[in-house]
């Protein structure tokens, strides 16, 4: 079978997969999330952090909750970092150094998970399980919740309630995340993933030299992480280590587990809105970005463009062996078309325009499907935003499911939009004006520049992958990049609560003659449109300096 072949064959088995569990995952959400029972287990949790499950929330205690978990998250996990050394299950590793526990922390409690450091030589198990495996469930969970609450704006009618915070995030973790994480680990250590409590950096000799032959509980965090579209590995060399990424079927396993959940929430969100149609349409929207983006990056790594890859006659460099070009390629684009970061391949090694494509896809605003939850909440600030321009163009007062898009909507859905370029282009310009961050970059010229824009991107975005090549191990970057993680996370989810609020307060509108049906493939074409435009007029200019301009010349 040919390498064009072979990827045909990976990628569809994949779309065919998300088709089969789009509904029943998307109904078995929906009911988590419209559930009034509380399970016995939930109802002890809540005892113990002093929750009344029944009391609803205003948008505003909405998001101070979730702006409360978070940073009482991230002094936890730094706490966790900087005291590992006189914790039991240390490994005998020191204390994390200051700006690193500062960036790991953030980090994951944004669902980034960005790694400056190498995993199996600078944390021990306790800091990776009750740390960093942690915040994979609960970082996931309250994306999943944001992107509930902003549903509810649009579903309830007349109402100050968006539900309760720590309900959907209890539910979210217990109902969704677990099951499921449980399920896939078992999978993956069928796939031959090591699942123990050993010292990673243990060897024994074995025929053939010295190898390492334990793991420490890799498979449970593997899946957690792709589950959660979170990209922190327990090895440095993440999904392209074997202990992390088995097989090819495991890597099959993997990008089904990142793309599972943000594909599947569309269907909760058209349920829960009562027209199934909508569903299906924001859906249309994120597979039709999708699968334009695997396919156009899979043609051009295939294609091998550049000196040296036509030279040899592939793009082989950075790649792992095992699963070739396309299924790399295919893994590439999941990862940035998601908050995931997982990597099975070394992007910086990718061909200029297939670099390119890795950030283009993470300037979209992680949306195709994106991250658990985020994903789903900035597709529909994207619908809203093209509700509003459809508007202009024929003379109406937009509206979006039966709520009108005034003044005020507009206002919160565009602040939305313009939080990521400005932490992006503000934090390149940054690093490329100093010349000792600068200094930090293997490569000079416009493939330097990728560098940068990519870490940057990658961590405004949440995203939390890494170009390569760039040496972020320092105070600046370290600090630098948590602060756009902190930003890039937490602004968007208080605009997502507030609009969320401001639509849930309105009454109905009657649907008439000159509403835009958005539940057509009309809108589907727009909302890409739009979605492409956007992020062509404000990336533009920094692609044409760094990939675009190493791919022409």
């Amino acid at each position: 079978m040919s390498p064009t072949v072979a990827g045909i064959v990976f990628i569809g088995s994949l779309v065919l997969a998300l088709a089969v569990t789009y509904r029943p995952l998307g109904d078995y959400m929906y009911r988590v999330y419209t559930g009034t029972k509380h399970s016995r287990a939930e109802r002890v949790i809540y005892r113990l952090v002093g929750v009344r499950p029944e009391a609803e929330q205003r948008w505003s205690v909405y998001a101070r909750s979730v702006l409360a978990f978070s940073g009482v998250s991230v002094l936890f996990l730094y706490g966790l970092q900087r005291l590992q050394d006189k914790l039991f299950l240390s490994l005998g590793m020191p204390p994390v150094t200051d700006h690193i526990a500062w960036n790991t922390a953030v980090s994951f409690v944004t669902n980034t998970n960005w790694q400056a450091y190498s995993g199996e030589s600078t944390m021990g198990h306790l800091v990776q399980m009750a740390g960093l495996a942690v915040q994979n469930f609960v970082s996931a969970a309250v994306g999943m919740a944001v992107a509930i609450a902003l549903v509810r704006g649009f579903a309830r009618r007349q109402s100050e309630e968006l539900g309760n915070f720590w309900v959907d995030l209890v539910r979210g973790t217990v109902r969704i995340l677990l099951p499921i994480a449980f399920v896939g680990a078992l999978v993956l250590v069928a796939g031959g993933l090591v699942q123990n409590f050993a010292a990673p950096h243990e060897v024994a000799t074995l025929t053939g030299g010295t190898q390492a032959i334990t793991g420490g509980p890799v498979a449970s965090q593997e899946i957690i992480k792709e589950l959660g579209t979170n990209g922190g590995g327990f090895y440095n060399a993440n999904s392209a280590h074997p202990f992390e990424n088995a097989t090819s079927w495991t890597n099959w396993v993997e990008i089904f587990a990142i793309l599972l959940i943000p594909f599947a929430l569309p269907r909760t969100f058209g349920r829960m809105v009562g027209d199934n149609r909508q569903g299906y349409a924001i859906a249309a929207i994120m597979a039709t970005i999708a699968v334009v983006s695997v396919c156009v990056l899979t043609g051009l790594e295939l294609a091998h463009h550049g000196t040296v890859p036509q030279a040899v006659g592939a793009s082989l460099e950075g790649k792992e062996t095992r699963f070739g070009v396309a299924n790399s390629a295919t893994f590439g684009a999941a990862t940035t078309l998601t908050s995931t970061g997982a990597v099975n391949s070394f992007h910086d090694s990718y061909t200029a325009l297939g670099g390119m494509i890795t950030m283009f896809n993470m300037m979209l605003g992680e949306v195709a499907p994106g991250g658990v939850g985020s994903g789903l909440y900035g597709m529909l600030v994207l619908a809203v935003i093209t509700v509003f321009v459809a508007g202009l163009m024929v003379g109406r007062t937009p509206e979006y499911l039966g709520k009108k898009i005034g003044s005020r909507e507009i206002k919160l859905a565009s602040m939305y939009f313009l939080v990521t370029p400005v932490l992006v282009l503000v934090g390149t310009a940054l690093a490329m004006g100093s010349a000792e961050q600068r200094s930090s970059m293997l490569n000079s010229g416009p493939h330097g520049l990728s560098e940068v824009l990519y870490a940057f991107t990658s961590a405004s975005n949440n995203n939390g992958s890494a170009f390569g090549g760039l040496t972020v191990n320092t105070p600046w970057y370290d600090t630098a990049l948590g602060l756009c993680m902190a930003f890039g996370r937490f602004l968007p989810i208080v605009f997502v609560l507030a609009l969320a609020g401001s639509l849930a307060r309105q009454a109905p509108v009657p649907a008439s003659a000159g509403t835009l049906p958005t539940h057509r493939p009309q809108f589907v074409g727009m909302v890409v449109g739009v979605t492409i435009i956007l992020v062509a007029l404000t990336f533009l200019p920094a692609l044409a300096l760094g990939p675009l301009a190493e791919g022409i010349r």
